[in-house]
């Protein structure tokens, strides 16, 4: 049987890419793909859901009448969340991320994998003269918060962690684990009087409510929420809310060099750990009514960046089949946390950073170079 020559070119074709691969194109590098933001923002503040994925986030969209804060950030995009040594991370090795720009080990704080220090957003935000301020809703030596403040092997170190909110001017403080400053083991001090000698007013839960605190704009001010963690926002714990725009209006007030501001809602984590979908809604939606205060206060500002994410996602929570609007059938599959890249959502000058997909340690670095400090 003859075969024309023609039949032959007909043959071959569909392997001619196999034989001769076409040469892959090079991705541009990180230098080139982040071009200096428009604008330099003066003042940040970071939003961080403690265990808050894409599911979190429905289940809260879809119990609250298919509408959320979050839904007015004009960027968004997915960062990596693994740690130096497991891809299934935790809050300390994701915290340092962020906070540091560094990958380390689960459990560690604020240090490299190699254990050495490396200084957090914070640190560089009071070296520069700006004001700085933290709010969450777990105790202050918790693994997020701690990030920000302190540098240690193991986030157990919980007085150690204390001490070091000695060592940093934070202006403006609010969270619990009161215990670990003024009823400590390791050693006798008195943290919390040692704040008020530094200058800091300093008050708690016993004398006073956040809603009802006078604040002095040329003091640095520490409020305790709770002895150790903090209630649940289900359990009439309702001090996030006005805690983080009084943060923000302060320290704005505070001096004229701009801010950074850390805002946790640290207990969407601990629902997921208790596989509670309940939990995690309520703070959740506690956290989306922050977000919009906050970006309101940055729309009002035009100064503010405003970044929202989380340092992981905790539970494997699913919306399953057979779930309607305001009434979701959940499930979870661990009472951990997983390996799955979560959101991030960006508001105001440099916003544009933030689209795409990176490593968790690429947030502090595009935070960085939208203040102009890269």
């Amino acid at each position: 049987m003859r075969i024309s020559f023609v039949w032959i070119l007909i043959l071959l074709i569909p392997f001619a890419g196999i034989a001769q691969p076409k040469a892959k194109k090079e991705k541009k590098p990180l230098e080139t793909a982040l071009n200096t933001p428009a604008r330099r923002a003066k003042n940040v503040i970071l939003l961080i859901g403690d265990g808050m994925g894409l599911t979190q986030i429905s289940s809260g969209l879809y119990n609250n009448n298919n509408a959320l804060s979050l839904e007015r950030f004009p960027f968004t995009g997915l960062q990596k969340t693994h740690a130096s040594d497991d891809l299934i991370t935790d809050s300390a090795a994701a915290g340092t991320a962020i906070a540091c720009g560094v990958k380390t080990k689960v459990g560690a704080i604020g240090v490299g994998k190699d254990n050495k220090p490396a200084r957090s957003l914070m640190e560089e935000a009071e070296a520069k003269g700006m004001a700085t301020g933290m709010v969450v809703t777990s105790s202050l030596v918790d693994a997020t918060p701690s990030a920000f403040v302190a540098h240690v092997p193991s986030r157990d170190q919980k007085e150690d962690i204390a001490k070091s909110y000695l060592n940093i001017d934070i202006d403006f403080l609010v969270g619990g684990g009161k215990e670990y400053f003024t009823q400590r083991k390791s050693d006798d001090r008195d943290l919390a009087r040692e704040l008020q000698e530094k200058g800091y007013v300093v008050s708690d839960y016993t004398e006073s409510e956040i809603p009802k605190v006078t604040l002095d704009l040329k003091k640095n001010f520490a409020f305790f929420t709770a002895e150790e963690d903090p209630g649940k926002f289900q359990e009439s714990r309702s001090y996030l809310l006005p805690a983080s725009r009084l943060g923000a209006v302060f320290l704005k007030g505070h001096n004229d060099k701009g801010f950074f501001l850390m805002v946790e809602g640290s207990q969407i984590d601990w629902g997921g750990h208790a596989n509670d979908a309940s939990y995690v809604v309520a703070e959740f939606l506690e956290f989306d009514r922050v977000i919009g205060s906050l970006l309101e206060f940055a729309m009002e500002d035009g100064e503010t960046l405003v970044i929202v994410t989380a340092d992981h996602e905790t539970g494997g929570l699913a919306i399953n089949p057979g779930s309607q609007m305001n009434n979701l059938l959940t499930e979870f599959n661990t009472n951990s946390h997983t390996g799955i890249m979560v959101p991030v959502f960006a508001y105001g000058p440099g916003a544009e950073l933030f689209s795409g997909i990176y490593d968790n340690t690429e947030i502090n670095r595009r935070i960085k170079k939208a203040l102009g400090w890269e």
